[in-house]
């Protein structure tokens, strides 16, 4: 390999964060042509994780380390959220759960690519597709050792737990969630709510966080969120709540 093949290697390992994978497209927009990354592989610099995705020989990558690279090089709308969001930030009442499983939110249409897909990740992915929320909205800084990716805030992921309620996200689980969300910034909480169009994310959060006696609940603006028209019955034979149109089940009214 030529002493500028060489040179050019070992900037993009002082520029590349170490426990995250390089994407072929994003190497080629770098300025390492496709004849070059097959240059790099074949003298071991680099070793392939599947069609289009490499990681330095050597390197230890995790989820988290592909998914940085799924943000920040193909710019995909992709975030961890929900209850693996809670559990990161130390939210979440089951911690088992939330390792075993990482979910993954994305709007419709989003598909991880198939490198990704095939390794035996340390948690089982899991991609859901939603439109509730703006993709960009509520989202903050989890932080590896050498790297950080966007994930969703408290606010945001207990709404992404409440609109996967009650098939696949136990309301009780939420409930108990929500309890533990003393400090959140009324602010923040009014612009992600004002944001969200999920009527059923939104009613639940409102009866829950009053419920919870939240100091920061006082200060929400009702009146600017939309709420939508009818009931919204979450389980049956539950008890109404009229203020919220909502029925819930008989252990949280």
């Amino acid at each position: 390999m030529s002493t500028s093949s060489g040179i050019k290697i070992n900037h993009l390992f002082q520029q590349h964060p170490q426990g995250t994978v390089l994407l072929s497209s994003w190497l080629v927009n770098q300025g390492y042509s496709h004849d070059l990354q097959h240059r790099y592989l074949k003298s071991g610099w680099l070793t392939s994780l599947g069609y289009g995705a490499m990681k330095r020989t050597g390197d230890t990558i995790n989820l988290n380390g592909a998914l940085y690279s799924l943000q920040s090089q193909a710019e995909k709308n992709i975030h961890i959220g929900g209850r693996t969001a809670l559990g990161l930030q130390g939210l979440s009442h089951y911690l088992e759960l939330y390792q075993k499983e990482t979910l993954l939110f994305a709007p419709g249409g989003t598909n991880l690519p198939f490198w990704f897909k095939k390794i035996d990740w340390e948690t089982k992915p899991v991609l859901i597709h939603t439109s509730m929320l703006n993709p960009n909205i509520g989202l903050i800084k989890f932080n590896e050792k050498t790297f950080s990716i966007k994930i969703s805030g408290p606010a945001r992921a207990i709404l992404e737990c409440l609109e996967l309620v009650p098939k696949r996200f136990d309301l009780q689980e939420a409930w108990q969630i929500m309890e533990g969300l003393s400090a959140l910034n009324p602010k923040n909480v009014q612009e992600i709510l004002e944001h969200c169009n999920s009527v059923k994310a939104l009613r639940l959060f409102l009866f829950m966080a009053e419920k919870a006696n939240h100091s920061w609940f006082k200060y929400l603006n009702v009146g600017h969120l939309n709420l939508g028209k009818g009931k919204r019955s979450i389980v049956p034979n539950g008890i109404y709540i009229p203020k919220y149109k909502i029925t819930v089940p008989k252990e949280l009214s």
